[in-house]
């Protein structure tokens, strides 16, 4: 088998993995991201016992149990550019033999959960709705230098997609679905639809502020695309990559957003804190009594 270089592959003189900071048994099975770091805490508090701390620029780490289960918690910063980092580090951590950079025969799937903020595009998506991704819609540039197929069961939603944004030149969407055993258990009974992942928080997510903004119908782009019964409902800037990326690698990944504006009645919420705190306790929950 052959190795991975070290350029490919970068380990610390520690071991650990390069961005990380990681070493493979520092990684439990189940995985929560969270874009800001300072969520991390927010989610371990909840925890029974802490059995890690590391830290490294924007990527911080926990991982401890609740009850008997063991999650790793991680912060990936803001934008696809981080997921890349993050996913392909988490995969390598469980599935690389580091003493001998050879791919391991026997490969770990991890369940990974994004536990992130979010915009709805969609009127009747009030603030505070707890919405798990059905798909992630990606704008941006990442899976355009990976090998990444739509199925055949999703070429239809795919083309209709592709026809519904061809006068936004600069975009090649691509599209990948949630792990469908997360949906139906982390996932069960919360709204649900289409996510875009965008890749800025400004003009690519429609806003205005002074830049003149090339595509100021963008978010009536974005709520009036329809395919039998698949709707567009908000609007983030991580989840198609996490998709992605999971799907290339072999894990299981699941968007739950909590939706703190409505961009079309130009809202935000007063209380973002307690709309995260309640998907964190949602998630915490669904992953504690739930054997996926």
């Amino acid at each position: 088998m052959q190795k991975l270089s070290e350029a490919d592959l970068v380990i610390n003189p520690d071991g650990s993995i390069y961005h990380l900071n990681l070493l493979p048994e520092d990684v439990a099975d189940t995985v929560i991201t969270v874009g800001d770091p300072d969520r991390i805490s927010e989610i371990t508090k909840h925890f029974d016992r802490i059995e890690l701390k590391k830290g490294k620029r924007e990527f911080l780490t926990h991982t401890g149990y609740i009850g008997t289960k063991r999650i790793t918690v991680i912060s990936t910063g803001i934008g696809t550019d981080n997921i890349d980092i993050v996913f392909n580090e988490l995969d390598a951590l469980v599935n690389v033999d580091f003493k001998t950079r050879e791919v391991k025969e026997q490969l770990t799937s991890l369940d990974i959960i994004r536990v992130g903020t979010s915009g709805a595009v969609q009127p009747d998506l009030p603030m505070g709705t707890i919405l798990a991704s059905t798909f992630g819609l990606g704008l941006d540039a990442l899976m355009h230098y990976y090998v990444h197929e739509v199925p055949n069961t999703e070429k239809g939603l795919f083309d209709h997609i592709k026809t519904h944004f061809k006068d936004l030149h600069a975009v090649n969407p691509y599209l990948t679905s949630a792990d469908p055993i997360l949906l139906n258990t982390i996932g069960k009974g919360m709204e649900q639809g289409i996510t875009v992942t965008a890749p800025g928080f400004y003009a690519p997510q429609g806003r205005q502020v002074r830049a003149k903004n090339a595509v100021p119908d963008f978010i009536q782009k974005l709520n009036t695309f329809s395919y039998e019964n698949y709707r567009i409902t908000n609007l983030e800037m991580e989840t198609a990559g996490i998709y992605a990326l999971a799907k290339v690698l072999g894990h299981k990944a699941l968007s739950v957003n909590a939706i703190l504006a409505s961009r079309v009645n130009y809202q935000f919420s007063k209380d973002p804190n307690a709309v995260v705190d309640k998907a964190i306790k949602l998630v915490l929950e669904r992953i504690t009594t739930t054997n996926s």
